[in-house]
């Protein structure tokens, strides 16, 4: 056994050179000693042995981040099907084998896993508007938590014990320090940032009680789009701010309204976090990686951002130059519940399940948007 002294020394040294060094004996090579990240690449499909979860079904998988997702899947062998009821998502999104249905249909899911003998599941599937959520929380609860209920039902029937969920960090407190970590108050302030700790909840105890293995993913703002501009954010009225720059940018909509020009910050405009839909489908392979490894039944969250806020502004004037247009603003009042700013920590992501964001930066997320949303929706100009 390594001293105390030996182990110290080798941490110091894992510190100095974080991709690995060589221990010498002699002038001879001795040992290789590796990060974890570094193994994993090395290892590549290997890795995971006969452990890999193959089998995936992606609920919501026809929609924004699910579509990302499952191309990810894909792309690196898994055998994806997707499902989906196509009240957002659109078919030509859809990775893998198809199966349009609805999670309120518990006879139609229950023949869908007698067929589909799946490893594991990643679940999208929710209603997500904030506003909507205000005026219908009855959707919400419905959709979010029920329907997530027959899933979970159908998954301890069927045996299958792996999960990855698609959380929000809506779900904590709005005066939560900056940057928001994992440990942070959990204090929704509208029915979907309920129904998504809800199901938070629900994955806590069914890993004690089913031995349900689940990762659940909490976003922040998500934006961006592939980079061959064939798969993005295709919805009709969009709230978040990046499509709704883009739609006045492209002449269909004549104004963007900012919420908000007192905060408290560099600017006046409230602050947040960008991660890129492409990173995000990273983080959610690795979720599935780490479920693989666990002889026991687990319940972990992690944050998925950038780890750096951008104010409204910010992102405005960075795009005018990404489209080269001016974008007509007018300012609104705050809207309740906003929060001046919120961005992630993401050294427990980063640590435990190796997660490097490549396309997160302000830039990259943008063209890659326009691109698609230009191509997408036309150019009114």
């Amino acid at each position: 056994m390594l001293s105390k002294k030996a182990i110290k020394e080798l941490l110091e040294t894992t510190h100095r050179y974080p991709g690995g060094f060589v221990i010498l004996e002699e002038n001879n090579p001795k040992f290789v000693i590796l990060d974890y990240k570094t193994y994993r690449n090395i290892m590549g499909e290997n890795f995971l042995g006969d452990k890999k979860l193959k089998k995936v079904l992606v609920t919501g998988g026809a929609g924004y981040i699910g579509s990302h997702a499952g191309r990810l899947l894909v792309e690196r062998g898994y055998d994806v099907t997707t499902f989906d009821n196509l009240s957002t998502g659109h078919r030509e999104f859809a990775q893998g084998e198809f199966i349009e249905g609805d999670l309120a249909d518990r006879e139609f899911l229950d023949k869908v896993f007698s067929q589909g003998q799946f490893d594991a599941v990643m679940h999208f599937a929710a209603s997500i508007q904030v506003e909507e959520s205000v005026k219908n929380p009855l959707k919400y609860f419905q959709n979010n938590v029920v329907n997530g209920l027959n899933l979970l039902e159908t998954m301890v029937r069927h045996n299958v014990k792996n999960i990855v969920f698609s959380s929000t960090c809506v779900v904590c407190a709005e005066d939560s320090p900056m940057p928001v970590t994992e440990e942070a108050e959990t204090k929704p302030t509208n029915p979907y940032g309920e129904t998504k700790l809800a199901f938070e909840n629900i994955l806590k105890t069914f890993a004690v009680a089913y031995g349900i293995k689940s990762v659940v993913l909490r976003y922040f703002n998500v934006a961006g789009a592939s980079l061959d501009q064939t798969l993005g954010l295709d919805v009709e009225n969009p709230s978040h701010l990046i499509p709704s720059i883009f739609n006045v940018a492209l002449g269909k909509k004549e104004s963007l309204t900012v919420f908000g020009e007192d905060y408290n910050t560099h600017d006046g405009t409230a602050v947040r976090d960008f991660v890129h839909v492409l990173d995000l489908a990273q983080a959610h392979q690795l979720a599935l990686e780490y479920l693989s490894r666990q002889d026991n039944s687990v319940s972990e969250v992690f944050n998925v951002g950038s780890g750096r806020g951008y104010s409204v502004m910010e992102v405005v004037n960075a795009s005018c130059e990404i489209t080269g247009r001016m974008v007509r603003m007018e300012v609104g009042p705050r809207r309740p519940g906003d929060r001046e700013e919120i961005y992630a920590d993401v050294k427990k992501i980063k640590q435990v399940l190796g997660f490097e964001p490549k396309y997160s930066n302000l830039k990259t997320i943008l063209q890659t948007h326009w691109a698609f949303h230009k191509k997408r929706f036309g150019d009114s100009f």
